[in-house]
């Protein structure tokens, strides 16, 4: 079909753009685990001190490439942004590359997608669909919750936005502000892995802080949106939405042993 056509040759053109910037480091590929990600972070801190621009390019076009095209692997690309550009650098780095890659998938999904997400997801998207008209006069806060307690996953609420006429700013600051307390966590997991050279390191007075600010980023904007989710918000049936996270995590795994075997 047009759509399949059309969606394959930019997937082709932005696999090569990124093949082409990638080639002039050898074995750069995208982490699968720890292990991969700190072999990673460490050449490319090498490489950042005289390509500082390069590296940022490169970064740039691996995450909007995964993002635009609904990926998986986020989590990994965010803790590298940690390792390699530091906590804040790499926090403001991963919530506007989030946000840009989700709104290119938008996009996408808005101008070429929306017959096809119907027709092989029409059960969820009928239950969004209610939700989202149940919740029209709250949407901002009800697409917050679904960011902050997703119950469906990200690629999907992309992909399905456009079906559910969600307009484009509510879309993105929801996408902007929902996912901060995520990128946050992961950006600065991976800028404390990177700082870690032993166990004494884990337990020193700094690690713990910065473990225990996290725990409370990751709980506070939480609680809040739940709190007020009860008295303003029609939020019931969407744990149907969890055959998709489940399907997601599947998907990760598969894709984390195929680049274990290559």
């Amino acid at each position: 079909t047009t759509f399949e056509a059309f969606k394959m040759s930019k997937f082709a053109r932005n696999t090569f753009t990124f093949y082409s910037l990638s080639t002039f480091l050898n074995s750069l590929k995208f982490p699968s685990d720890l292990d991969e990600l700190k072999e990673l972070a460490d050449m490319l801190k090498l490489y950042k001190r005289d390509h500082h621009g390069y590296v940022v390019l490169l970064f740039c076009s691996a995450y909007l490439y995964k993002q635009s095209f609904a990926i998986p692997g986020s989590s990994f690309l965010n803790m590298l942004a940690g390792a390699i550009f530091g906590p804040w650098e790499g926090l403001l780095l991963a919530c506007l590359l989030t946000t840009t890659g989700s709104t290119f998938c938008y996009l996408l999904s808005s101008a070429f997608g929306k017959q096809y997400v119907v027709q092989f997801f029409p059960d969820k998207v009928a239950l969004l669909q209610r939700k989202v008209e149940e919740n029209r006069s709250s949407l901002f806060f009800f697409l917050l919750f679904l960011r902050f307690f997703p119950m469906t996953p990200n690629w999907f609420l992309n992909i399905t936005c456009p079906v559910l006429s969600v307009p484009m700013p509510i879309f993105f600051s929801s996408v902007f502000i929902g996912l901060i307390p995520y990128n946050f966590i992961c950006v600065r997991t991976g800028s404390i892995l990177s700082q870690i050279s032993s166990l004494d390191d884990i337990f020193s007075w700094g690690t713990l802080a910065q473990l225990l600010a996290i725990a409370l980023m990751a709980l506070l904007p939480g609680a809040l949106i739940k709190r007020y989710s009860k008295g303003h918000l029609k939020v019931d049936d969407l744990d149907d939405c969890h055959g998709d996270k489940r399907q997601e995590t599947s998907h990760k795994n598969e894709t984390h042993r195929e680049h274990k075997r290559r």
